[in-house]
């Protein structure tokens, strides 16, 4: 009589997969929850140049200046928030702020892949109209 040929046993094959993928998975979820606070604090960088250019425009003070951009961007860590102006003339010469923002990583295991902050720079331009 032949015998029958059995197949072998394939329990636990999904679980032992399953615990195979799962930090891959786990790592790209993190990841993308990063890229997204990222792109977040992108946007309230370039608000805060844009904002700090239309104070640039009328109000010399670069005290002013940076007060405008911080307002501009409340979830972001004013320490962490260096602003420049740069004013090469006088009334209806453009007024250059320029932002830049030390990110902080904030999701855990992803730092390893991006380092412990990322750099954010924006720049906006604004008529003067005093001086």
């Amino acid at each position: 009589m032949p015998t029958r040929h059995e197949r072998p046993r394939e329990r636990g094959t999904a679980a032992v997969e399953f615990a195979l993928v799962l930090p891959l998975v786990l790592v790209v979820v993190l990841g993308l929850v990063q890229v997204g606070l990222i792109a977040r604090d992108r946007l309230l960088v370039e608000a805060a140049a844009r904002a700090g250019a239309r104070a640039a425009a009328l109000d010399p003070d670069p005290a002013a200046v940076a007060a405008a951009a911080a307002t501009a961007a409340p979830g972001l860590d004013v320490s962490a928030l260096l602003v420049t102006t740069e004013r090469p003339g006088g009334r209806g010469d453009p007024v250059t702020v320029n932002v830049v923002y030390e990110d902080p990583v904030r999701v855990p295991l992803v730092s390893w892949l991006v380092g412990d902050v990322v750099a954010l720079h924006a720049a906006a331009v604004a008529r003067q109209e005093f001086g």
